[in-house]
């Protein structure tokens, strides 16, 4: 599986969260439309499914994540 650079990650997971935000406040289409797209780009990139389990499995691939640190873990 090809892998995303650690700083790929951290801007997709930043600007993924950024619109998490903005479509709770707006509800948007064009926010939506492109949250889905960063969502695809970051299952595709973690090997996964679910932007949920994207999510989690791109900060664990960030420099300092920890295997056994639940922390990147929403509440």
């Amino acid at each position: 599986m090809l892998m995303a650079h650690p700083a790929v990650l951290r801007g997709l997971i930043e600007e993924y969260e950024t619109l998490r935000a903005l479509q709770a406040e707006n509800g948007g289409g064009e926010v939506r439309r492109r949250m889905d797209d960063l969502a695809y780009t970051l299952c595709v990139s973690t090997g996964t499914r679910d932007v949920d389990a994207a999510l989690i499995a791109a900060r664990h691939r960030l420099p300092g994540a920890r295997p056994e640190d639940d922390s990147v873990l929403s509440a």
